[in-house]
């Protein structure tokens, strides 16, 4: 039996919102070997006021494998559950759609299923994240480069439909591309699966961002209030996730507010030591982001201002999350928790 042959079958199933790069992952995959998925699902995460037709080219080879379902602007964690149940393959391959599988990229993944145990609910890729030769990365390349050392992450991950189907696949609770990968490991290893390292490499290129994307970022701070819900305060080691800055950020915005009520209440003395406190704090957050970066005229004054932005926001999106996800309640040990919301099988078209 030949390599190809023993391969168990897979689908590919990429939520997009139309990016350009949809086109460069799917010319990637193309080129990326044999055995070729035997199912390509594109999810069109789009509004649906929006929903004109997906701007993509799709490579020959591929065009009678492609089917484009609908999820109408439900979120990441919603579309991979609507791809993968669109599927009928033992085998779901996630991948982002703005990732390029590298040549070579099929035989790998073979490889990956074939060493795959019983017990073994999903497989993730080697992330490559290219950055500048010629200076050093920005802020957001940086954070970028973080995918590369992340433990569990959906930019490639193989997953068996039987586990997913076991643990009713990701939380649609998880409305942004952040945590929803995390908390689906999390919910399998706890019923009992195993999660391993493949040897598939993927590149995750530096998508472009406009200079306040680190303000929108700050958004995740619920969803790690919902992390801790669900997982208790032990998922940030479990998943050897960065803590970041939090305690940091409350205490900078604490004291900016605390300024500003003793300023209120005529007592200057006590407004100007607590307006040093939120300098001193908000300077040292800026260099901390400055220092390691390219130091341009153009990326100091972007961190300079979103230092200044970002611990009042991450403080006020933490305790949105407190109110948001007051009534969670911590999953049940070893028990794999019923979905928040079942779609209904998507209407899927052919390309």
């Amino acid at each position: 039996m030949s390599g190809a042959d023993a391969t168990p079958p897979y689908a590919v199933v990429i939520p997009t919102l139309g990016r350009p790069s949809l086109t460069a992952c799917l010319r990637a995959l193309a080129d990326a070997g044999e055995p070729g998925p035997s199912r390509i699902v594109l999810v069109d995460d789009r509004p649906p006021e929006r929903c004109t037709a997906l701007p993509v080219a799709v490579p020959d080879v591929l065009r009678d494998r492609v089917e484009i379902a609908f999820g109408c602007a439900g979120g990441p964690a919603a579309a991979r559950n609507i791809g993968w149940r669109a599927a009928r393959e033992p085998w779901v391959v996630f991948l982002d759609d703005d990732v390029i599988p590298s040549p070579g990229w099929a035989t790998a993944l073979a490889a990956d299923l074939a060493a795959a145990t019983p017990d073994t609910a999903a497989v993730t890729a080697r992330i490559a994240v290219p950055l500048p030769a010629d200076r050093r990365p920005t802020d957001w390349e940086r954070g970028t480069a973080g995918l590369a050392t992340a433990r569990w992450i959906t930019a490639d991950m193989a997953c068996r439909t039987a586990a997913l189907r076991a643990v009713d696949g990701f939380d649609e609770r998880f409305r942004r591309a952040f945590r929803e990968d995390a908390d689906l490991a999390l919910r399998m290893v706890s019923a009992g699966w195993q999660i391993a390292t493949g040897r598939r490499t993927t590149t995750h290129p530096v998508r472009p961002a406009d200079r306040l994307v680190s303000l929108r970022a700050q958004a995740g701070n619920a969803d790690d209030v919902l992390m801790t819900r669900l997982h208790g305060r032990s998922w940030w080691r479990r998943a050897d996730a960065p803590r970041g800055r939090r305690p940091a950020h409350l205490a900078v915005t604490g004291a900016a507010l605390a300024s500003a009520a003793c300023a209120l209440a005529g007592r200057r003395r006590a407004a100007a030591g607590w307006g040093a406190l939120w300098g001193l704090g908000t300077a040292e957050f800026a260099w901390a982001r400055i220092a390691p970066g390219p130091r341009t005229g153009d990326e100091v004054a972007t961190m300079a201002l979103t230092s200044l932005l970002i611990p009042p926001l991450a403080s006020y999106h933490w305790l949105r999350g407190l109110v948001r996800h007051r009534a969670v309640r911590p999953l049940p040990p070893g028990r794999p928790p019923t979905a928040a919301r079942q779609p209904a099988r998507p209407r899927a078209e052919r390309v």
